[in-house]
């Protein structure tokens, strides 16, 4: 496994590899549903604060990724909406949207595993952590299981593109 973390990050820890795995059997949900295939967990002190899937599709809203999900629940479950020392696991990396979410959150740490290079903003396409404007540091680390993740997304595209989904 070549894991090598965006310039300014932390690298991956032996507990990150366990969770991402976590993540990724969550995945599974999202694609039973007809979601793309992206799942998120939110642990603190090494207790499972929630977990959630994209649901956009299912939920009509275009906001229910699967970080948002998470976030949402986690708020719910420890009656705060931020989440210090918390380490959010995702199989892809955060869209603007989920990182502006995550920052808001004080979301100690990110660990993704697939970088999206179409949205990608923890170093793909955009750097929404590394900006000095704002006030919360996110720590990043990304690439955890990230050929696992990867596959994942491209068969379940594979998929969809065989059963003649039309393109603009």
């Amino acid at each position: 496994m070549n894991i090598v973390p965006p310039n300014g990050t932390d690298g991956f820890r032996e507990e990150d590899l366990y969770w991402m795995q976590q993540a990724l059997r969550l995945t599974r949900r999202a694609e039973k549903e007809g979601e793309v295939p992206v799942a998120a967990i939110l642990v603190r002190d090494g207790e499972l604060l929630a977990e959630g899937w994209n649901r956009p599709i299912g939920l009509h809203d275009p906001s229910a990724h699967a970080e948002i999900m998470t976030l949402r629940s986690a708020g719910e479950k420890v009656g705060n909406y931020r989440l210090p020392g918390s380490t959010l696991y995702v199989t892809l990396e955060p869209c603007m949207m989920c990182a502006g979410a995550i920052v808001h959150a004080r979301v100690q740490r990110l660990v993704f595993a697939a970088s999206d290079p179409r949205t990608g903003s923890a170093g793909s396409v955009f750097s929404l952590f590394d900006d000095p404007r704002l006030n919360h540091r996110v720590l990043v680390c990304g690439g955890v299981l990230a050929e696992e993740s990867g596959e994942m997304l491209r068969q379940f595209f594979r998929g969809r593109r065989g059963r003649g989904a039309k393109r603009c």
